[in-house]
């Protein structure tokens, strides 16, 4: 396929005939099944309701497979220097490791992939073929299970049934794929094929529950034995791992390793049942490097150039934005040597500060919103804590309807595009937030979930 794709008329179409349905009448009905499905199905953040636009996300078949060739592009790479990071130490400290990271990211998982779920967090603009990524969720990608459930909440919609009249739509389920993913990671482990008893591990309290509950009864529904196990129950005795009564054989990992490590430290009874081999867990602690956003960093080092092939090097160009990790060196930008601290210091406006290793929008500090003197003390603080610098990206936009004060209007949307990877080497799905501020989160308190779909004329 070429590089180049012209804008799409029929997506333009689409979204302005499904704007053209949705007259009062039929918005209010949108929003009463929307809420009440979401209700229903439990498809909240916490307290707060995932979507609250009454449009699904529209991709054309065209820009769908552009996504996933170009991904499937960028995971190569991702995949190199995760090998190379494996094999020399000296090469892994550009991923900016903590001392127990580097303990445990040597850890043999038992199976062939490091990232078997993954999701990409990126920004992509059908309407220039833009695509940046901005991170790589490669420990706890989550919002697989809501994407499916929303997809099927949105089809149901009368203002849908209007629509499929005359567009075929093609949901993008992710859950299949999450399904066989875990269990095929457990095959290799085992060296044989059976059915494990499953747990999906993190701490009670989280807002994503939810999903988990969606998750348990999907695998249940595919005749696996599963619990949702907060980590405080387990207890490692006897050669198995247990939650309360329920042996586990497959951990399914929501947690974060470092919380992990923060509650238990490195000799708690579930990393220390993975170093056994008494459980499998997916994703495995090797997963760390590439989670680290100084991966990206490694990416589009100019260090680190010969090490890909010159396609490869072609897609971390086009769809890495300018990264480094903030340290006291010299680099390269736009193919001129600069003193790295104070060019970040001087061009606050184009650049964005991020811990290495955080979640949930924390820590970020985006220069164009803040003035000089805050901007000058984030940079102090990421020259003494593990930070990466990355270039602005501009974010695209979209109308979206939804209901405001009772009345239905059409904003414009800051969205972002967030593939669903697997095994490190393809992409399947794609989640879509929304949001009217720049940091699109659905943790950091704001913005919309909507599903994707593949739309094309009948």
């Amino acid at each position: 396929m070429s590089s180049f794709l012209p804008p799409s008329p029929m997506l333009a179409d689409a979204i302005r005939f499904y704007h053209d349905l949705l007259d009062e009448e039929l918005a209010q009905s949108a929003q009463a099944q929307l809420d009440e499905q979401q209700q229903r199905r439990g498809l909240f953040f916490g307290n707060r309701p995932l979507c609250t636009v009454l449009r699904p996300r529209f991709l054309s078949p065209e820009h769908f497979r552009y996504l996933q060739q170009r991904v499937a592009r960028l995971l190569a790479a991702f995949a190199r220097i995760h090998q190379l990071a494996l094999a020399d130490p000296g090469f892994r400290q550009q991923f900016g490791l903590l001392d127990w990271e580097e303990a445990l990211v040597g850890l043999d998982p038992g199976y062939r992939s490091p990232t078997p779920l993954a999701r990409l967090d990126t920004f992509f603009d059908p309407a220039t073929l833009t695509l940046k990524v901005t991170e790589y969720n490669a420990e706890t990608p989550a919002a697989a299970a809501y994407n499916d459930v929303l997809s099927a909440v949105f089809l149901a919609l009368p203002v849908m049934g209007e629509f499929m009249k005359r567009y075929q739509v093609r949901p993008l389920p992710a859950r299949a794929d999450t399904l066989h993913a875990l269990l095929d990671s457990y095959r290799q482990w085992r060296g044989r094929r059976e059915r494990p008893r499953l747990a999906i591990l993190d701490w009670e309290e989280v807002p994503t529950y939810s999903e988990f509950v969606l998750f348990a009864d999907y695998f249940r529904s595919h005749g696996l034995e599963c619990v949702i196990a907060d980590p405080r129950t387990a207890e490692y005795r006897d050669g198995r791992l247990y939650v309360g009564d329920f042996a586990v054989d497959l951990i399914y990992k929501r947690v974060l390793i470092s919380e992990l490590v923060r509650w238990g430290g490195l000799d708690q009874p579930i990393l220390r049942a993975v170093r056994d081999r008494a459980v499998c867990m997916v994703n495995p602690p090797s997963c760390k490097l590439l989670y680290k956003k100084a991966s990206l960093a490694v990416l589009s080092d100019e260090r680190n150039h010969h090490l890909f092939s010159a396609e490869e090097n072609a897609a971390i160009r086009a769809h890495v934005p300018w990264t480094r990790f903030v340290a006291e060196r010299y680099t390269e930008y736009n193919g001129e040597r600069v003193d790295l601290i104070p060019f970040v210091l001087a061009r606050r406006a184009q650049l964005v500060l991020k811990p290495n290793d955080e979640y949930g929008g924390k820590g970020i500090v985006l220069g164009w919103e803040v003035d000089d003197s805050a901007w000058a003390a984030a940079v102090q603080t990421a020259l003494t804590e593990p930070y990466i610098v990355q270039e602005r990206i501009i974010i695209p936009t979209e109308p979206y309807p939804g209901l405001v004060d009772g009345q239905l209007q059409l904003i414009p949307r800051l969205f972002d595009t967030a593939p669903f990877c697997f095994y490190g080497e393809f992409m399947s799905s794609c989640l879509t937030r929304l949001s009217t501020v720049a940091l699109l989160n659905v943790t950091a308190g704001g913005g919309s979930t909507v599903p994707t779909f593949v739309v094309e004329e009948r």
